[in-house]
This record gives C-alpha cells, sequence and structure tokens, in this order.
C-alpha cells in the first residue's frame, strides 16, 4: 500500500511540476482563446455543410450538442449569440468566407496540439503543411460526426414510438427507456471520451499505446464535470461578471471556463505523461537489477 501512495505521489508531482515548468497556465490560456475564436468559424462550416448536404434541419441539434457538456448559465448566453451568426446567409459551401472559417476552426486544433507536444514531452518534426491538413481532416471528422448523432438525436424519438409499441412482446424493454435530455447528455459524454482519445492518440508528435491514454481522458472527463459544476455555482453564488464586464461578460465567462478545461485537458496529458516516464524509469531499474 505504502509503494502505491509513493508511486502515486511521484506520478502526481512530476505531473503538476511538468505542467508548471513547461508553461502549463500560458499554454491553457493560449488553448481557450484559441478554442473561442475557432468555435464560431467551426459551427458556421458545419452548419454550411449541413445545408450543402441537405441536411440542414440537424444544424440546430448539433450546436445544442457542442454546448450540452456546458452548464446552462454558461452555454446558453454563448449559444444565443451563436445562434445569431448562424442565421446570417450564406452562399455554396465552397465560397472565400466558408472556406476561411474552416482554416481558422483549424486554429483551434493546432492550440491543442502544441499543448499536447508540450505536455507528452515530444518534439514536432513533421511537415507544417501536413500538420494542418490534418487539423482541417479532424474539423471534417468532427462536422461529421456531430451531424450524424444530430440525426440520430432526431430520430430517436421516432425509435422510442416504434419501441414502445413492442413493449408489450418485451416487457422487459420499459425499464431502459431514458428522457431525451439524458440520451442527449449521455451522447456528449461519449462524444467528448472519443474526442479525447483521437487528439490523445494522433495530434501529438510520436506514437502511444492506445491503454496508456486512459488515466488522462477519465481523470479530464471526471474533473471537467467537477470543474464546470464548480464554476457553475460560484456564478449563481459569488459572480460579478455582469457588473464587472457589462455586455462583455458572457464572451468573458465562456473564456474563464475555457480556461479551466483547457488546464484540466493538458494536465491529463500530463499525468498520462509522467505515468509513461515513471514506467520506464522502473523498467530500467528492473533491468539493471537483472544485469547485475
Amino acid at each position: 500500500m505504502k509503494r502505491r501512495y509513493l508511486s502515486f505521489r511521484r506520478v502526481i508531482y512530476d505531473a503538476f511540476g511538468h505542467f508548471d515548468q513547461a508553461d502549463g497556465w500560458a499554454l491553457a490560456s493560449h488553448v481557450a482563446l484559441s478554442s473561442l475564436l475557432a468555435l464560431f468559424p467551426f459551427l458556421i462550416f458545419a452548419t454550411t455543410l449541413a445545408t450543402f448536404l441537405g441536411a440542414s434541419e440537424y444544424s440546430d441539434t448539433a450546436v445544442r450538442l457542442v454546448f450540452e457538456i456546458w452548464p446552462e448559465n454558461i452555454a446558453t448566453p454563448i449559444a444565443r449569440e451563436v445562434a445569431n451568426v448562424l442565421t446570417v446567409p450564406r452562399g455554396g459551401l465552397l465560397t472565400i468566407s466558408v472556406i476561411a472559417a474552416a482554416f481558422f476552426a483549424t486554429n483551434g486544433v493546432e492550440a491543442l496540439r502544441i499543448a499536447l507536444n508540450r505536455a507528452y514531452r515530444v518534439k514536432e518534426t513533421r511537415n507544417i503543411f501536413l500538420l494542418r491538413a490534418q487539423s482541417l481532416v479532424f474539423v471534417v471528422m468532427a462536422t461529421a460526426g456531430l451531424l450524424t448523432v444530430s440525426f440520430l438525436l432526431i430520430f430517436a424519438p421516432l425509435l422510442i414510438n416504434f419501441a414502445e409499441e413492442i413493449v408489450h412482446w418485451v416487457p422487459w424493454f420499459s425499464d431502459f427507456r431514458a428522457p431525451n435530455d439524458v440520451l442527449r447528455i449521455g451522447i456528449a459524454i461519449i462524444l467528448l471520451a472519443v474526442g479525447l482519445f483521437v487528439v490523445h492518440k494522433w495530434l501529438p508528435a510520436g506514437r502511444r499505446d492506445s491503454k496508456s491514454l486512459i488515466p488522462g481522458i477519465v481523470f479530464t472527463i471526471v474533473c471537467w464535470g467537477v470543474g464546470a459544476s464548480l464554476f457553475a455555482a460560484y456564478l449563481e453564488s459569488f459572480g460579478t461578471y455582469v457588473t464587472t464586464y457589462a455586455g462583455l461578460a458572457s464572451i468573458m465567462i465562456a473564456l474563464v471556463f475555457l480556461y479551466i478545461i483547457a488546464a484540466i485537458f493538458i494536465l491529463g496529458a500530463e499525468i498520462n505523461a509522467a505515468i509513461f516516464q515513471f514506467q520506464k524509469a522502473r523498467s530500467g531499474i528492473r533491468g539493471a537489477a537483472r544485469a547485475g
């Protein structure tokens, strides 16, 4: 038990120590600002693509899904501004403005890459054009994923109604039915977990075993929920953003929230890297012991 405690403490000290030494707080602010700046271009590109594909009715559901795992008092003002932006008429998919939106959306991906490279203690050696192309692929994949899930959520009530028709044939099915809100939140959490796995696995330089990514992903999801709840409670009880920032309050609240989440995200990668370093050191000691 004592050995496990010492190992755990060593990993935590290494993770938080390297986070501080590698300018983790500054990187978190960079990721937060880049993510906020990339959010609107990404949603513009996603909704325009949905319209181009004849699936404009799914775009509103996709936007709601993006903010599903944000606290309500943080997400509502931003979602309202997003809705105002998305109601502006635009041309076809291949207009300059939409292409520019896709490009600017990749800046958020690049910010995540920089933070992950620093956290995993690796140096980027890949071609800059290849990296930007990969970021664009990530944006398109995220768009396709959101539209697919939105399609499923829209048709979920129809599937539930169909299932209710056969409940009398399968009585135990009624025990597994869940409200639509619970379904959306559950799917949003699954999407978050999948997204975290993808960016940890393929975004930074080098290669990582899939199993080794689990601790950091779990840490991020759990701390995301705790941090979001605490920040929402703070806003309800002690927040003075409206009186301090007036009309900019919603943007400042979102930026502070994203800063907290970005710090948690980077710490998740730091924990994975610290565990890897600890296991590598332990393997080296065992190898030296065998050789001796």
